[in-house]
């Protein structure tokens, strides 16, 4: 995260009452002219305040930091307090030794200084870099060294070299140079490793100051008093200034923005070296037209100096472009052959490899936006048949072996242009290019015919069956539609007893279209009110009477007008609305039950399996049967054989439904495989044979077997029997004498509306339709 930039408080009380003291010092030592002895003693009593404000201000640091920083504030602490106590004995010198009122300062307060500018220079020469190369540490060495070279030249040729005053000797102005470049190359390398220990705003005014200090050492006079060079006074004071800001701008700055403080990654690169080089060449064409000897020569000599460093930090950079190159180029390697894996991971079914659905739908949109020919491209949707038994039985590790076993029959299936991909789950997907007239029924058929043989799975030899749609493209045809398309024909294969192909046609998908149109406004008919009930009577044939009815439902459409339940019915439960509209029959038909409670009928109420499973579903007939205050032994259930076949769940409910009362009709008897088995598991009431059977009861011979053996069995398992579909006097006659108590059907009634249906109750049905 990048830091916030340092803020100077360049307003900070502390640095103002510093700068102040230095202009008091200095009016008050022009203003003490001729008074020698009070000029040097305002001189050395504003050193100390400076001073004593350096250790202070550092030693604060010191306490505020990590090592290593925090070596460098309690070196830089204890100079102060050397500078200090050096500063404060000159004063005390200087007020009783007429000798000491220089402003060069005694032996003793020079050794101190020494010791405590030696220290400062040791901790900024051992201050740990951001570096972590050997060449990144020889690189900085050399930067450091450029620089250092250039600031030799710019002091010999134009400070050591032109003479000191005359009272200054040679030695005194080489060895304050020294340390003056000794200082600046420690810096510099701080500065430029970004492992120093201070921010920039507070460095630069104390190597600015080192700079003057080592600049004023050279050439003033020794020794120098106060009425030597006066104006030579700004030279002391000002460095002793700037040093001073340093600590008390770091702790400012640390106060307001912590992250000040935290060791900053060395730049690749810096311009100060390349300044120095320009610098140099500068001094050069400066000194060479007029230049003294040992000016021209010591510039010479510090070209020739940079030159060499500024090729051997050439060489490490052009050794290290090509190292960089070099893992460039094997990054990048890698990186392609990561990328490669990758992509192919991305378009590449992980258990059965072959291609995935993203992979496949990139396949198919761009063979669509190619072709010349939408019609040689077909598309094969293909679903196994009862998939989810095998993992249900066998467990997961066999589903995936099959897996993978269907998909090395479907790469045996298809050509090579063709693409096979496993869209999830058991779906798989075939894409034919430039197929032929008959290739993509022929390839269908292949797959089923491959897909037939057993396959071995845990010792178990399994058969396995699939739906397929197939969709051949058109122009207009997209991924989305083909697709669309194959899906619509595979669920009708499945429809059509599974374990076969059918082609798409766009008759099929209008149809598939209006049944999902019509689930919509079958959901809005339930919500609205558009649905209501019919009662068709259910009557004893011996005697006529009406003892019961069925409640039918009917939409009448606002726009379609009566929609037939042929229609609507097998809509609602594929799409689940069979639930909210079961809901609305039962309480609807017990809550008309209730208002004919007085003539003692049984209603019966087509209840669909999908509700059988609803959780909680006796409880809710319960509850409607007690807010409607209907006897639950006049309410039956009617269900069919499909509706409760292997279906333990629906067998449960039937058990709750008889629990409390409630009668149970099998409906459609006899159209079903298991009925007899049925009949020993689901606690029934009563039988309904089916209106197939009713039919050509009077005229065909087996038919009239059947109805005879339903109404035998009904008899022996002390069952109720009702004959469904009667339309003729002579069906109703052989059906009684077979023994059939109850009777349904258009001879006695169609179904009637509830007003309708109370004048039936009122009349009676006709004398000529009573079968005694």
């Amino acid at each position: 995260m990048r830091q916030a930039p340092a803020v100077v408080p360049w307003r900070d009380p502390v640095l103002l009452g510093m700068a102040g003291l230095v202009l008091l010092a200095t009016i008050g030592f022009y203003a003490l002219a001729g008074h020698v002895d009070a000029q040097v003693q305002v001189f050395w009593l504003a050193q100390v305040p400076l001073d004593a404000a350096l250790g202070w201000y550092a030693y604060r640091m010191f306490r505020v930091t990590s090592a290593p920083r925090r070596r460098f504030w309690g070196v830089v602490a204890f100079a102060g307090a050397l500078f200090t106590v050096a500063d404060s004995i000159q004063v005390a010198l200087s007020a009783v030794d007429p000798d000491a009122r220089t402003l060069n300062g005694s032996p003793v307060q020079s050794t101190m200084f020494a010791l405590g500018l030696g220290g400062v220079v040791i901790a900024m020469l051992i201050h740990p870099q951001n570096t972590r190369t050997h060449k990144e540490r020889l690189a900085l060495w050399l930067d450091s060294a450029t620089v250092l070279v250039a600031g030799a030249v710019l002091t010999w040729c134009f400070v050591i070299e032109p003479g000191a005053p005359v009272d200054a000797s040679l030695i005194t102005a080489i060895v304050a140079a020294s340390v003056v470049m000794v200082s600046a190359f420690a810096a510099v390398k701080l500065i430029l490793s970004g492992g120093r220990p201070m921010s920039k705003p507070a460095a630069w005014p104390m190597a600015v100051a080192g700079c003057i200090q080592g600049i004023g050492i050279m050439i003033t006079p020794e020794p120098l008093t106060a009425e030597s060079n006066p104006g030579l006074l700004v030279l002391r004071l000002l460095p002793s200034l700037l040093i001073a800001t340093g600590p008390r701008i770091q702790e400012l700055q640390t106060r307001h923005n912590p992250d000040v403080n935290t060791p900053r990654r060395r730049k690749p690169y810096s311009l100060l070296p390349y300044g120095m080089v320009a610098l140099t060449f500068g001094i050069l064409i400066t000194v060479l037209p007029a230049g003294a000897d040992h000016q021209l020569w010591g510039a010479v000599a510090g070209v020739a100096m940079i030159t060499v460093l500024v090729a051997a930090r050439q060489l490490i950079t052009f050794h290290d472009n090509a190292t960089l190159i070099n893992r460039l180029d094997t990054t990048l390697g890698e990186l392609r052959r990561h990328e490669s894996r990758l992509r192919e991971a991305a378009s590449v079914d992980g258990l059965t490899q072959l291609a995935n659905r993203t992979y496949f739908g990139e396949q198919v949109t761009e063979t669509l936006r190619t072709t010349t020919d939408p019609g040689s491209v077909a598309l094969l949707l293909i679903d196994l048949d009862d998939f989810k038994t095998i993992n249900d039985t066998l467990g997961h590790p066999a589903g995936d072996a099959l897996l993978v076993s269907v998909a090395d029959r479907l790469r045996a299936a298809v050509r090579e242009q063709d693409v096979v991909a496993r869209l999830g789950g058991d779906e798989f997907a075939v894409l034919l290019r430039d197929a032929g007239p008959d290739d993509a029924t022929q390839t269908a058929q292949r797959i089923l015919t491959l897909l037939g043989r057993p396959v071995r799975v845990q010792d178990n030899d399994l058969i396995v069956r699939a739906s397929i749609g197939l969709a051949t493209a058109d122009a207009e045809d997209d991924l989305d539609s083909l697709l669309r398309d194959a899906d619509i024909a595979m669920y009708a294969a499945k429809d059509r007893g599974k374990s076969n192909w059918v082609a798409y046609t766009r008759e099929m998908g209008v149809r598939i279209r209006d049944g999902a149109e019509l689930a919509g406004q079958l959901r809005e008919a339930i919500d609205e009110g558009q649905l209501h009930l019919v009662y068709q009577p259910v009557v004893r044939l011996g005697t006529g009477e009406i003892a019961g009815c069925e409640a039918l439902v009917r939409w009448r459409h606002p726009v379609r007008g009566q929609v037939h339940p042929t229609d609507f019915i097998p809509i609602a439960e594929s799409s689940g609305l069979i639930v909210p509209l079961g809901r609305f029959v039962l309480r609807e038909s017990v809550r008309q039950a209730a208002r004919w409670r007085k003539h003692d009928l049984r209603m019966n109420v087509n209840v669909a399996g999908r509700q059988l499973r609803e959780p909680g579903f006796v409880n809710e007939v319960a509850a409607v049967l007690t807010t409607s205050h209907y006897p639950p032994e006049l309410l039956t259930i009617e269900v069919t054989e499909t509706a409760v076949l292997s279906d333990d769940e629906a067998i449960e409910a039937l058990h709750g439904l008889r629990a409390i009362g409630v009668n149970l009709a099998l409906d459609d008897f006899g159209t079903a495989a298991s009925s007899l088995g049925l009949l020993l598991t689901c606690p029934m009431t009563t039988l309904k044979l089916d209106r197939s059977f009713v039919e050509g009861v009077t005229t065909v011979t087996r038919q009239a077997a059947v109805a005879t053996a339903v109404a035998q069995m009904a008899n022996a398992l002390d069952l109720n029997a009702v004959a469904e579909g009667i339309e003729t006097p002579e069906q109703a006659r052989l059906l009684r004498g077979l023994g059939y108590e109850f009777g349904q059907g258009f001879l006695f009634s169609r179904p009637l509306t509830p007003a309708d249906f109370e004048e039936l109750l009122l009349n009676g049905v006709p004398g000529e339709l009573i079968f005694s």
